[in-house]
């Protein structure tokens, strides 16, 4: 007579202690198809869960090796612990190899200095913040990596963002309910950073502020303005700006993404002929007024550099300075009159109906407007199929 082995538990707890891990893993990281997925509370649940289930699938498989493991063949045994190895194993990738917290850590060293002891190259790209009359420049390569900051400008608590996936900063308040949250990286969904705060574990996409799943779903993360330009040029604008440095524990992660600021995948795809092809990670400068969200394609507003545009009859001018690199959105509305602006031959911007110039901070510094003030429009740099992802709405600026 056969002796009974009982297999089945063996295997109820190899699914207990590792299929939840894998599933996990597969929803927050960008492998093919998960991120297509609309799996996020899915994703959410299994997180709270996995500990529990991992228990129970530890305590079935070691209640297996104790009363029935014995009465397994040599065979028997051997496959079995080298399942059970293999599973154990398993527990490097979903939870240190292919764990957000992990991959991209959080920086140990956060250290500002101005202009004089800066390390950072001025062609590098920057997100700049003002408050408090006090400015300060983060460098996206460090951004990228560590997909957050968390800091204060001018005394204001500020969570400084960075998403890779699908290229674009966004700059919020950590308070929730008037108090200061810790945030965590959870790992992405539709190809955008997921993050928690500590408090009220909601999680949150970094590209919207919006809170996805949690206590606060529904929620919204106050955004703060920010500008993404060349620390050059924002040093011109802010030269008494405070700059990011590198911390000395990341640089060969920082390696990793060098030029990333500055390279487009459509530049660096030789299959295409036509560079002006739209595609998925075609760069785009978006905005949202009046609650309509537009985008304008990067490469054509490079060759233009300035567009003059209306959204929902608001008069708007997005341009792009001579280094290609550094944007700007305003509204171009002065004194109840719509302006409409070029770059003159030095690359200063000009309005056509006075010649007055104008600064990237949108004053008239000289002409018949001097003194006067654009309004800033927030605007981001994006992948166009993230940002189309966010906001399905939107529209397209065409010539």
């Amino acid at each position: 007579m056969k002796t009974p082995t009982r297999s089945s538990l063996f295997w109820i707890g190899i699914i207990l202690l590792v299929i939840p891990g894998l599933i996990h893993a597969y929803l927050l990281m960008p492998f093919p198809g998960s991120q297509d997925l609309n799996a996020i509370t899915v994703a959410y649940y299994l997180e709270k869960i996995i500990l529990p289930l991992r228990i129970a699938g530890g305590v079935v498989i070691i209640w297996y090796l104790l009363k029935y493991f014995s009465k397994n063949s040599k065979a028997g045994k051997i496959s079995k612990l080298v399942v059970l190895a293999l599973c154990l194993g398993s527990f490097y990738f979903t939870d240190f190899m292919f764990k957000a917290e992990t991959m991209f850590e959080e920086p140990q060293t956060i250290k500002f200095v101005t202009t004089i002891y800066n390390k950072v190259p001025e062609n590098a790209v920057i997100i700049g913040v003002i408050h408090g009359g006090i400015a300060k420049a983060y460098s996206l390569v460090y951004l990228g990596y560590h997909h957050k900051v968390e800091d204060s400008v001018g005394n204001e608590p500020v969570l400084v963002t960075y998403c890779t996936m699908c290229r674009t900063g966004r700059v919020y308040s950590p308070l929730i309910n008037g108090v200061k949250q810790n945030f965590r990286l959870v790992g992405a969904r539709h190809y955008n950073a997921i993050i928690e705060d500590a408090g009220t574990k909601t999680w949150w996409y970094q590209a919207t502020g919006n809170a996805a799943v949690g206590k606060l779903k529904g929620s919204h993360l106050q955004e703060l303005p920010y500008e993404q330009s060349t620390l050059g040029a924002w040093i011109t604008r802010h030269p008494g700006t405070l700059i990011l440095q590198p911390d000395k524990h990341y640089l060969k992660d920082y390696d990793d993404l060098k030029n990333y600021d500055r390279l487009q995948a459509v530049d660096k795809d030789s299959t295409l002929k036509n560079k002006d092809t739209l595609i998925r990670k075609s760069w785009v400068v978006a905005l949202i007024l009046n609650g309509q969200a537009k985008a304008y394609d990067w490469r054509q507003l490079s060759k233009k550099h300035v567009v003059n545009d209306h959204i929902n009859q608001t008069p708007l001018m997005v341009a792009i300075e001579k280094d290609s690199l550094s944007y700007h959105a305003f509204n171009r509305v002065v004194q109840g009159k719509a302006l409409h602006f070029k770059l003159d031959t030095i690359g200063r911007l000009t309005d056509q109906e006075t010649a007055s110039v104008w600064d990237w901070d949108g004053v008239a510094t000289s002409g018949a407007m001097k003194g006067s003030r654009l309004g800033k429009i927030q605007a981001y740099q994006e992948y166009w199929h993230s940002w189309k992802h966010f906001h399905p709405n939107t529209l397209f600026w065409k010539e």
